[in-house]
């Protein structure tokens, strides 16, 4: 029988700890460390900084608001995080989201383009919908890895911020549908 080399780093999957601390680990990769944890983490307070910017650029008053009403929103879900990260008892680590900064720069770039107002409120509707897109994937990922690791309160918490996510991005839809790309379609 041969001897193989057993490991004692407690980041070895192989390596027997606590469950408490095994479960930390994996919700802490998740929502403080690894991706889409930085969607989660820091993309909300980039998105933040970046929303009244692109509201201004709008045309469309219901696309304003709408974009307005989000950034409120955006500025609750930055601290129910807080809330997730206290109710699983870890300290996330602070990166910078690449995902949600190549995002941003494409709706700035749509920000800030020359042109007819009506054309630009449907490519900012269009961009903001990829935001969307992106945070409803990393919401959905987390609540349900929370929710299978018997973080329920962690899982609540994501579930509100998912189901925002998810009644923004069909807000959005409404004003495309209602007005936007009538008009710009002219």
């Amino acid at each position: 029988m041969s001897s193989a080399a057993v490991s004692t780093d407690p980041q070895d999957p192989r390596v027997s700890v606590d469950p408490l601390v095994a479960t930390c680990r994996q919700i802490s990769k998740l929502l403080g460390e690894a991706r889409p944890s930085n969607t989660l983490r820091m993309a909300a307070p980039q998105l933040v900084e970046a929303l009244p910017d692109i509201a201004q650029a709008a045309s469309s008053k219901d696309l304003t608001k709408a974009i307005d009403e989000h950034l409120e929103e955006t500025r609750g879900h930055v601290k129910r995080l807080e809330e997730v990260f206290e109710a699983i008892g870890i300290q996330p680590e602070s990166e910078h989201c690449d995902g949600m900064e190549g995002l941003i720069s494409e709706g700035s770039e749509v920000a800030e383009a020359a042109g007819d107002g009506d054309a630009r409120d449907a490519a900012l509707i269009g961009a903001a919908q990829r935001v969307e897109h992106y945070e409803i994937a990393a919401y959905g990922t987390a609540r349900t890895l929370a929710r299978q690791l018997g973080h329920t309160d962690a899982a609540k918490l994501l579930g509100e911020t998912l189901d925002e996510e998810s009644a923004a991005d069909e807000k959005l839809t409404k004003i495309a549908e209602k007005s936007v790309n009538r008009a710009a379609a002219r």
